[in-house]
């Protein structure tokens, strides 16, 4: 049984401005590629007259709903998280509450981002059952041979058998994707992160003139190549003086650098600044001269463009889709080990004693070019437009995708599907549809579509959402 939100194709329906509803488990005041993304291209959407809503678990301290800028809501729902910041994989325990808020904000589309959110996957399967739209962004590369990457591909298997449309971030990534999930590579567009070089700008005058400050700013984990950091550290530090570290992030891997600071008394030129809020990235960027980024794999680092966009130079480790961001002459690619990064440091070290660097304000005058939001949330609106002009499936449609994913594997999400539908349906019958309050129209209103408040009458007067984040 499917809900009466299922849609009906319509010639249209992709004309209309869409009820987008981004779910991950990554998202402020958590800081990574991810959030940025989520946040950035949610904001463009907004502008372009779409209403989006965010779905993430709750933080410490940060739960129920929130508002951002320009009226941008967030669900901090009620799921712990258990493993690097994902909820426990329930599947049943979350479609009540999604199931709520996809019904009262009248959604859509339902924009799951990255493979290692279990919130994600999870919406989208509900979304599915309840007849919406789903769409997958992927941000990053998985291997085939460890356990974790066989437990994660098979789950992205699953999850984009059923799913409508699959964004990547690189050309590396979309054949990374399409390999580790079987799907059809005509059923993945390529749509590269961009940067706010509104924001990210250059301020030289912040650099010490003393110093070479390297900058590192990426979560403290195993794939980000924190051990390689931590035997770079120690080789810079003893044969330049005159560079110091400031390092940006937090993660189970921080503790193996500051036993390195511990170990080789570099207290006073390593600086360990933990947990970095997004609005402080620009700050911390400006202070340096040369970005290192020690990614194991990546497809598509955003840390990278917005040092470019404030002056730096950048090392980086030539893995995924890494070489496909920038032009050669704004990056020094090195291999995956401590010695090439090491000679890479070398040559950025040079570049800046002996002033063949790049102007800071001519790289961000290219990278402003380059990548650019609006046209992120263009293509993406591209990929909803397509999306909604194709019928949706019938409930034998998806049993049948389901089965292809496996002998196994295929009859264990059958019976869960099948599961799904009837506890829908269950829900349905205990809170029916036109029971749940929907949101306010005069409030998407003001958001899609401002008028002027003196020419309402005093019933539809919009509501003034602050312009804050919280």
């Amino acid at each position: 049984m499917e809900s009466k939100n299922i849609f009906t194709p319509d010639a249209n329906r992709n004309q209309i401005k869409k009820n987008i509803c981004m779910v991950s488990d990554f998202f402020y005041p958590n800081m990574g590629g991810v959030e940025s993304h989520i946040y950035q291209l949610s904001q463009c959407l907004i502008e372009r007259g779409h209403k989006v809503i965010i779905v993430t678990h709750f933080y410490k301290g940060r739960e129920g709903v929130r508002y951002l800028t320009n009226g941008l809501k967030v669900y901090y729902i009620p799921f712990t998280p258990v493993y690097n910041q994902c909820i426990l994989p329930s599947m049943f325990t979350t479609l009540p509450l999604l199931r709520n808020i996809f019904i009262r904000e009248e959604i859509d589309i339902v924009h799951g981002h990255s493979a290692f959110s279990t919130l994600a996957h999870e919406a989208m399967f509900h979304a599915r059952t309840m007849g919406l739209r789903s769409i997958f962004t992927d941000h990053s590369l998985f291997g085939f041979a460890d356990a974790s990457s066989i437990l994660t591909n098979k789950v992205l298997t699953v999850s984009l058998a059923d799913c409508n449309h699959t964004i990547c971030v690189s050309h590396t990534s979309k054949e990374n994707t399409v390999l580790r999930s079987s799907i059809k590579p005509e059923m993945v567009s390529v749509i590269p992160n961009a940067v706010d070089t509104t924001i990210f700008v250059p301020d030289p005058s912040k650099r010490n003139p003393t110093k070479i400050t390297v900058v590192v700013v990426s979560r403290l984990v195993y794939r980000k190549g924190m051990d390689l950091l931590a035997g770079i550290i120690p080789l810079v530090c003893r044969r330049y003086p005159e560079v110091n570290f400031l390092i940006g992030g937090d993660g189970p891997k921080r503790i193996v650098l500051e036993e390195v600071r511990e170990s080789y008394h570099l207290h006073d030129r390593v600086k360990m600044l933990g947990s970095l809020k997004h609005s402080e990235m620009r700050d911390v960027l400006v202070k340096g001269d040369i970005l290192l980024n020690t990614s194991l794999t990546e497809a598509f680092c955003i840390a990278m463009v917005e040092a470019v966009s404030c002056g730096l130079q950048v090392v980086s480790t030539k893995v995924g889709g890494i070489p496909e961001v920038l032009p050669e002459d704004l990056i020094i690619l090195c291999e995956p080990s401590v010695q090439a990064l090491f000679q890479g440091l070398e040559k950025a070290l040079h570049f800046s004693k002996t002033g063949e660097i790049l102007d800071a304000f001519e790289t961000h005058k290219r990278i402003k070019k380059m990548y650019n939001w609006r046209k992120v949330a263009e293509r993406t609106e591209k990929v909803y437009n397509n999306v909604m002009a194709t019928p949706p499936r019938d409930v034998s449609q998806r049993l049948t995708k389901f089965y292809q994913t496996g002998s196994l594997v295929g009859k264990l999400l059958i019976i869960v599907a099948v599961i799904n539908i009837i506890y829908l349906a269950l829900l349905q019958w205990f809170l029916p549809d036109e029971k749940i309050e929907r949101v306010p129209v005069f409030v998407q209103r003001h958001r899609q579509q401002p008028t002027n408040k003196k020419t309402l009458p005093s019933h539809e007067v919009p509501v003034q959402i602050p312009n804050f984040n919280t």
